[in-house]
């Protein structure tokens, strides 16, 4: 029987970094979720459907395929065949990501091929509602959350590091709004799950945050 780790949280907690690290660690298949959902947004973005066409979503998704490849040990995200890693982690993918992912078909369209992977790979998977919904009988859950302030300041460090002119103000605020969309929308809500062990690692560093998850998930093997 596969091994499945499901990390939820909201947005900017460092799931996928986490994820990756304690994958590596495992020599577990990692799913970056959320950049399955950014390739969708992309296609969206590219066709010029509006965050609010929930018709012309619906009716896009019929026309997208969102595949997953291992190369070198880094997770490769294709859209309709083509290898999308370098455009899907702009502000505005994001932005665009976080609404679309309210609709039911988007979540349908990525939530099977999620399921089926996880029934015969041991994987940790990443998301807004990996252990409430997708993998609801993953052997390890963890909600990953940070204040917004610390989510904020990763941010702000994160695009200055890569040249990018930004106000810290503007980015908590972007990512206050984002919680509010992810954490009431009417489809998986973000939320800890009832049986997800809580990390918030605002004042942690990478390495204390993994090594805390490579112990809850060895003392639960």
């Amino acid at each position: 029987m596969a091994f499945n780790i499901a990390i939820d949280g909201p947005a900017g907690a460092g799931k996928s970094t986490i994820a990756r690290l304690v994958a590596k660690e495992l020599s577990y298949i990692y799913v970056d979720t959320g950049a399955m959902y950014r390739a969708m947004a992309l296609y969206f973005l590219r066709a010029g459907i509006a965050a609010g066409d929930e018709e012309k979503i619906t009716a896009a998704c019929e026309r997208i395929t969102v595949s997953l490849s291992n190369e070198g040990g880094e997770q490769q995200v294709f859209l309709n065949g083509e290898n999308v890693n370098g455009l899907i982690r702009t502000e505005e993918v994001g932005k665009m990501t976080s609404a679309v992912s309210v609709y039911a078909p988007v979540r349908e369209k990525l939530t099977q091929l999620q399921r089926e992977l996880a029934c015969t790979t041991d994987l940790i998977m990443d998301g807004r509602d990996i252990g409430t919904c997708v993998l609801p009988d993953a052997q390890v859950k963890i909600y990953l959350t940070a204040s917004v302030e610390t989510r904020g300041r990763r941010r702000f460090l994160e695009l200055q590091e890569k040249g990018i002119n930004c106000s810290l103000e503007e980015i908590c605020e972007d990512i206050e709004k984002r919680d509010f969309r992810d954490m009431t929308r009417e489809i998986s809500p973000l939320k800890q799950a009832k049986d997800a062990i809580l990390v918030d690692s605002s004042e942690m560093t990478i390495d204390q945050v993994v090594a805390k998850i490579l112990e809850i998930v060895r003392d639960a093997e």
